[in-house]
């Protein structure tokens, strides 16, 4: 592990969950890289903890998907696979249908001016580029969409499932060729959902993540090669 990232404390948080946002934003960042062995003995030297939040965080981080463990071989940091990126995107893809017909029927007015606000902070986080504050916004927009279908259960569901899919919006984020596009599919979405159209709304979020899985299949298939 030649990285160099490190445990920073935070007075409001139990220790277990500074390190597991540790390793967490670590494998996200790419310091930990994918496949890398993550030992709890070195970590916990590394970190300057007991091994024990170090384990709690290893068995929160496959429950993510970010980690693998490898029966005899212990936790790895776990591959951006096609099928991965594949199985949760069709998830995401019905259930952000689902959400976005219930936003365009209840969305109230105050949401909508929430919802603009996020796409012009998404577009502010366009132009100074920096990749984690893009997918940072990203999520926000799309938070706002969810929280605004009134259904506490969806959002719980979509909320486990946005865990899954940040390493692989950051991997879409990484291409600078299709920030702008974003920008644009984002304008589709508020517009459609604005004039509470749901047939406009539900194609402007398939076009949306199509066009993600697209680019991030065809990363992972060139890296591969």
């Amino acid at each position: 592990m030649s990285s160099n990232f490190k445990v920073t404390m935070n007075e409001y948080l139990p220790l277990r969950d500074v390190v597991f946002n540790t390793l967490r934003q670590a494998i996200l960042k790419g310091e930990l890289e994918p496949g890398e062995r993550l030992m709890e003995i070195q970590l916990a030297e590394r970190l300057g903890v007991s091994r024990t939040p170090i384990r709690e965080a290893i068995r929160k981080l496959e429950l993510e998907g970010l980690v693998l463990m490898i029966p005899r071989k212990g936790a790895e940091v776990a591959k951006i696979s096609e099928k991965c990126l594949r199985e949760v995107l069709e998830v995401r893809r019905s259930l952000d249908e689902l959400a976005i017909e219930l936003t365009c029927q209840r969305i109230t007015e105050e949401e909508i001016q929430e919802l603009e606000a996020a796409e012009a902070a998404f577009a502010e986080a366009i132009r100074h580029g920096d990749a984690m504050e893009i997918a940072e916004s990203d999520e926000h927009y799309h938070d706002v969409i969810y929280q605004a279908t009134g259904n506490s259960r969806l959002v719980q569901i979509l909320s486990n499932l946005r865990e899954q899919m940040y390493r692989y919006r950051l991997e879409y984020i990484k291409d600078s060729d299709k920030r702008q596009v974003l920008v644009v599919e984002h304008e589709h979405i508020l517009r459609a959902i604005r004039n509470r159209n749901i047939a406009d709304a539900k194609s402007a979020i398939r076009e949306h993540i199509d066009n993600q899985q697209l680019t991030v299949s065809k990363n992972i298939k060139e890296r591969d090669l």
